[in-house]
């Protein structure tokens, strides 16, 4: 599968499943390790972990399974490698916490001069 495909399938079966604030991220040229980023939020621990199952089933049932999956026994984040796109399942909390979103658009943006010579350069 492609990466969009990847990403429609990934975000329909989060939508099936009722995760809320599902945010596509393209990262591409900002990481080395993946292209895209999927974030959502699961309503409980119960809730993150069985989006991610059905997300990592999803890719099976596509004939394209995931490289990793990984939540621990109560989590509130869940994560789903699949190489070129990881799947983020996080909490309410953890997603606030972490702010993934706020993080990579702070790496897509150029700095910032200190002061007023670096920005005359």
């Amino acid at each position: 599968m492609d990466l969009e495909q990847l990403k429609n399938l990934a975000t329909k079966t989060l939508e099936d499943g009722k995760a809320r604030d599902i945010q596509v991220l393209d990262v591409v040229g900002l990481s080395t390790f993946t292209d895209c980023m999927i974030v959502a939020t699961g309503t409980s621990s119960t809730h993150v972990r069985a989006l991610a199952s059905m997300v990592d089933q999803a890719f099976k049932e596509a004939g394209d399974p995931s490289m990793s999956s990984e939540t621990g026994p109560e989590p509130d984040w869940a994560l789903i490698d699949h190489g070129n796109l990881i799947v983020h399942v996080m909490t309410e909390s953890a997603r606030a916490y972490y702010a993934l979103e706020k993080l990579w658009d702070m790496k897509s943006r150029p700095a910032e001069p200190k002061n007023a010579a670096e920005a005359n350069e």
